[in-house]
């Protein structure tokens, strides 16, 4: 089972770009971030058309996540449990069943933080004790479950192709790669990390200064996985390419390839 997570940045600037990838890469799920649109907004049609099964959580210009699955999904729900005043769309989850094993599939749109200080950086830190919280009842459940989306954190120096830039933002202060390592530190397998720990691998090139060009990019898409999961992973990759083509995102997919 290939299970992709893609920030679109924008379900209807991105919809061409996201099906040509689509056809060609042929996730089985695709986890979506910032879809921008309302649910009765989505163009549901081209990916029902494809074969896949679409549960949305939107909000109006904003935030919104999404999944596609062309296997059938069971017990969606939607939103980060932990604050019931909460109105921001970065969280939906659902469960798929595979050919030998059913998966918890949790999609996620994590804070970006800036400016910090200030409100919106005690957001994101309050955010990521509510994923901490669930992602203890993931592994308190003992079955194969993932966390993946942009969790707008670069965990490590070598995940910045230049981290001294990225000193006093939000995705990298040492309290937010604290938390993040306190999540995997519950038990939690970091997908790609595992299989690639060299630098120089990127999920986010920035529109400005020429970064792509440049290479001037930063990992901050992730796949965490319960002990359950992780048993399962084959492969996994970021399809890097996609940055280069016309009317991109400023991120790419990365995706996991699961014996279930």
């Amino acid at each position: 089972m290939k299970i992709a997570t893609f920030n679109i940045n924008g379900i209807k600037a991105r919809h061409a770009a996201l099906l040509d990838w689509l056809d060609e890469a042929q996730p089985d799920v695709a986890l979506l971030q910032e879809i921008k649109s309302v649910d009765e907004g989505f163009p549901r049609e081209p990916f029902e058309e494809r074969g896949y099964n679409v549960e949305t959580h939107g909000q109006k210009g904003f935030n919104g996540v999404a999944i596609l699955s062309k296997l059938p999904l069971e017990d969606v729900s939607r939103g980060l449990p932990g604050d019931d005043e909460d109105e921001q769309a970065r969280w939906i989850e659902a469960t798929v069943v595979g050919e030998t094993h059913a998966l918890r599939l949790c999609g996620l749109y994590l804070p970006n933080g800036n400016p910090a200080p200030g409100p919106k950086y005690d957001y994101k830190l309050a955010w990521m004790e509510r994923l901490e919280a669930r992602a203890r009842a993931l592994l308190a459940d003992e079955m194969p479950a993932m966390m993946a989306g942009d969790y707008n954190v670069i965990p490590q120096a070598e995940d910045a192709a230049k981290p001294e830039s990225w000193t006093e933002d939000a995705l990298y202060l040492p309290q937010t790669r604290a938390a993040f390592r306190r999540i995997l530190n519950l038990g939690f397998t970091e997908a790609f990390r595992t299989r690639h720990p060299e630098p120089g691998h990127y999920s986010f090139w920035d529109y400005q200064a020429g970064a792509w060009q440049r290479n001037n990019g930063i990992r901050i898409d992730h796949i965490l996985l319960t002990p359950q999961a992780a048993d399962l992973m084959r492969d996994v990759q970021i399809d890097r390419d996609i940055r280069g083509r016309d009317k991109p995102s400023d991120h790419v997919p990365v995706w996991v390839d699961m014996a279930c």
